[in-house]
């Protein structure tokens, strides 16, 4: 860890400033007070020879010694030796030296942690979907595979044949067609009866099982409270519970009887209402004996 944080000094470097008043707490060589930067870093050793600067000398040293003013035969030396002047010309021996961190707004005496991490971060749009996934009462096993399924990431066959060409890509849980995440999730003929149980009662004649039809609907801010997170929760579980069956299978094991599946299913969007009710979530108030889809009072 300490490795790689010292691989980031270099860009650590361009976040910090010193502020000049008397010139006695900055370092000439090794901090930067100038707009150029550090000036070890820009002139090296050779430049401690050719300015005549000791390296261990401060600002104030390097102003207010008796050393005479050099002509260079390099642009860069002749140019620094013009803001030593002016430096000179600017202590304040009442002063101290401050320092800047760099912020949106230019360098300021506080550091913000924010403003640096959202400097530093690749700023890129929003994604439409993370509030489709991460909502408020979301289970966090049940998100983070679904948004490894919305990147997709997951370790389908179809991506496990492009490193690995000899293995069958054949859909473990319907075995009639190769398994992607669009066919596992929920197009399967093995899982759409899952998602269909869960969600046909609720949706009604808005019930697809299209991979991006899905990605539309939970994503849909303007649906009524409690139908949203019904269908999004419903959705999360189905697809965790459906990728632990299929990676059952894959493993030698015997997979759950579809009439239990949909029973402990049914039971764990009950139980995720109910303990919702009884902490007073705000907006989900009302009753919640209901089947998903036997009874759609749920709403």
């Amino acid at each position: 860890m300490w490795r790689k944080m010292l691989k980031l000094r270099d860009i650590a470097k361009s976040f910090y400033t010193k502020d000049i008043g008397n010139g006695r707490h900055t370092s000439f060589w090794y901090d930067r007070w100038l707009d150029r930067g550090v000036l070890f870093h820009l002139l090296g050793e050779r430049g401690i020879i050719d300015l005549g600067i000791g390296r261990e000398a401060t600002v104030e040293d390097a102003t207010l010694s008796m050393r005479r003013r050099r002509r260079h035969h390099i642009e860069v030396l002749n140019d620094i030796e013009v803001e030593l002047n002016e430096v000179k010309n600017q202590l304040c021996n009442t002063s101290e030296d401050v320092s800047l961190w760099r912020r949106e707004s230019g360098f300021k005496q506080e550091f913000s942690t924010h403003e640096t991490w959202c400097i530093l971060r690749e700023t890129k749009s929003p994604c439409r979907l993370s509030r489709g996934v991460w909502f408020s009462q979301a289970t966090p096993k049940y998100a983070f595979l679904t948004w490894l399924a919305t990147l997709n990431r997951l370790s389908t066959m179809d991506r496990v044949f492009r490193w690995n060409q000899g293995v069958d890509t054949t859909c473990a849980l319907c075995k009639t067609a190769q398994e992607s995440r669009d066919h596992l999730f929920f197009e399967c003929s093995y899982s759409t009866q899952v998602w269909e149980f869960l969600v046909k009662g609720i949706l009604r004649e808005s019930y697809r099982n299209a991979w991006e039809a899905i990605l539309i609907l939970i994503s849909d801010e303007k649906m009524e409270r409690k139908k949203l997170f019904c269908i999004r929760y419903a959705f999360q579980v189905a697809m965790y519970s459906l990728w632990r069956e299929r990676n059952k299978l894959h493993h030698g094991e015997k997979i759950m009887p579809m009439e239990v599946l949909k029973r402990m299913l049914d039971k764990g969007v009950r139980n995720k209402l109910s303990l919702m009710r009884s902490k007073k979530v705000r907006g989900m108030e009302g009753g919640y004996n209901f089947g998903l889809v036997q009874d759609c009072r749920v709403l």
